[in-house]
């Protein structure tokens, strides 16, 4: 090989280098510029976010250190409140030993659920069903990072990218403000965190410091947790004392002309329904209004019931007929369980005083 031929060649092959280099560091850039803090989407909503108090160095640090997460995009299209019916989805929160955590999480902070039913009206039971629902009573919290989550969600989300830039705004104040570092947060895909799964804004409008500890802590705090879901249930206007649905029957196959298992406030009389075949034994006024649910068994039956002003409270968690179903059943099973457990207590007491001389 001649000098100028080996001169060329190294040339070529350097410039195939340089090449191949610039790609790649123009790769990185555009991946950092997905949440680079100094421009475009992400610089304006760190400006918004700097307004508040919350200092812009801080912003840009949390910023830059964001991921990118392709499994959260994908997980947001698999959610089971969309891709199951009811005896399949019910199945995953009615087994016996998240029944019995059901009853020992509430016997273990017995003082918080009952200080939360004085002040919001709320039973015990449906406080820890919502906790059993959403994190197995602080057993699974979620394994995304918080900031991953939502700034992905945020600025990559085909359609939901206004609300959940609203959701990584708020999320990153709360941070500022409990002096908490926002990359070590973990919550589920959507971005819902600690205990009883808030989004940021719920968690900034409804958290409270349920223990007077000065902190509003649902990521470590059950007692904090439990006094949150309360107050979320009152500011939602949950009627204490009040049934969350009626038992109901029909036909066979659901009515044409009712639209059933809509999460919205109670849309159609009870006299209504009965027009189409749909009835309740409750003791319950034509003229009042409800939730008509069709709920599908594993046989394949219809299963009817009418939910009250309070289903519609529960949707207001979860935006499910699915989920506030479970949500119900399990708070049902929980009562249940604990009114069972009294009486064997019960029993063994009276057995044991019997027995002592």
């Amino acid at each position: 090989m001649s000098a100028m031929k080996g001169l060329q060649l190294r040339r070529s092959k350097a410039l195939l280098i340089a090449s191949v280099m610039g790609c790649l560091i123009a790769s990185g850039q555009t991946m950092a510029a997905d949440f680079d803090p100094h421009s475009g989407e992400v610089k304006a909503l760190v400006d918004e976010v700097s307004a508040s108090g919350v200092s812009r160095e801080w912003l840009n640090d949390a910023m830059d250190r964001a991921e990118f997460s392709k499994e959260v995009l994908d997980a947001m299209t698999s959610a089971a409140e969309y891709n199951l019916v009811w005896h399949s989805y019910r199945d995953i929160f009615l087994g016996e030993e998240r029944i019995r955590e059901g009853v020992e999480f509430i016997a273990a902070h017995q003082d918080a659920f009952e200080r939360a039913e004085q002040a919001y009206g709320v039973p015990p039971e449906v406080i820890a069903a919502i906790l059993g629902v959403e994190t197995r009573f602080g057993q699974i919290k979620g394994n995304h990072r918080v900031l991953d989550s939502l700034s992905t969600l945020a600025f990559h989300h085909p359609r939901r990218g206004k609300f959940f830039r609203g959701e990584l705004a708020t999320f990153l104040e709360i941070s500022w403000n409990q002096q908490v570092e926002p990359d070590e947060l973990v919550g589920s895909y959507a971005g819902a965190m600690g205990y009883p799964q808030f989004i940021p804004t719920s968690y900034m409008a409804y958290a409270v410091d349920f223990n007077d500890d000065g902190k509003r802590n649902l990521w470590t705090d059950p007692v904090d947790a439990i006094g949150s879901i309360g107050n979320y249930f009152a500011e939602h206007r949950w009627q204490a004392g009040v049934p969350i649905y009626f038992d109901a029957q029909g036909p066979a196959n659901p009515p044409s002309g009712i639209n059933f298992n809509q999460a919205k406030a109670p849309y159609i009389s009870v006299s209504q329904l009965a027009q189409k075949g749909i009835t309740t034994e409750a003791d319950v006024a034509g003229d009042v209004k409800v939730v008509p649910l069709a709920l599908e068994l594993e046989d394949g039956s219809t299963q009817y019931r009418m939910g009250l002003f309070n289903f519609y409270v529960i949707t207001r968690y979860n935006h499910s007929y699915l989920y506030a179903m479970a949500v119900t059943e399990l708070a049902e099973a929980i009562a249940a369980a604990q009114l069972e457990f009294e009486a064997e207590s019960g029993f063994i007491n009276d057995v044991q005083r019997e027995a002592s001389p």
